[in-house]
């Protein structure tokens, strides 16, 4: 009953961006449920794309920098270029899209909200909050790139959620909740309007 209400609370939410479904960037640390969230939510829609940002620096074959390194950063903003471009397609051809992967906004928020811009696609932005020993368990219990596991890496990549300067007002505290209720929380700002760019 819970998933099905977070489906048609999606639904409006998209549909209340002036005709045009636009793109929602979904963010957060790593462990705090946004794939299974924006999962969820793009579940919730005729035409969708979840659109898993951070896979796009896999397809660089070699010369992969781990992005958490601050050689990374220009290599950082054309992986997330490119990703947001690939975003604006599927959403001008009318796809309520999905944007998820760790979006900070002093390191990639800029350019992906500049490049959905220049392609004329209405943007939103949720930022997912719990603390971070929780995100922590979570991460431990995946599969994955061992490097990853790291705890000053998770706690770095965590702790530069913990302000967002202007863009505070997008955080969504979804502590203790499950991933239905944390779509239904996003859902809800999203017809509220309180999460557009």
């Amino acid at each position: 009953m819970v998933r099905a209400a977070a489906f048609k609370a999606a639904r409006r939410g998209f549909e209340s961006r002036r005709g045009h479904l636009g793109a929602l960037i979904l963010t957060g640390p790593p462990g705090v449920g946004k794939t299974t969230v924006a999962g969820l939510l793009a579940q919730g829609e005729q035409r969708s794309v979840h659109l898993e940002a951070d896979r796009f620096f896999f397809f660089i074959s070699n010369g992969l920098i781990a992005p958490w390194e601050p050689a990374s950063a220009e290599q950082n903003q054309l992986v997330m270029k490119t990703a947001a471009t690939a975003a604006a397609g599927y959403a001008n051809a009318g796809y309520a899209t999905i944007i998820e992967g760790i979006v900070i906004p002093r390191w990639t928020l800029g350019v992906i909200r500049e490049t959905l811009a220049a392609a004329g696609v209405p943007a939103s932005y949720a930022v997912l909050r719990a603390p971070q020993s929780e995100c922590a368990g979570r991460v431990q219990e995946r599969e994955g790139d061992p490097e990853i596991f790291d705890s000053n890496v998770l706690a770095g990549i965590a702790a530069e959620f913990d302000d967002l300067g202007e863009f505070e007002p997008h955080a969504i505290d979804v502590a203790g909740m499950d991933a239905e209720q944390a779509a239904a929380a996003v859902s809800a700002r999203l017809r509220e309007g309180t999460l557009a760019l």
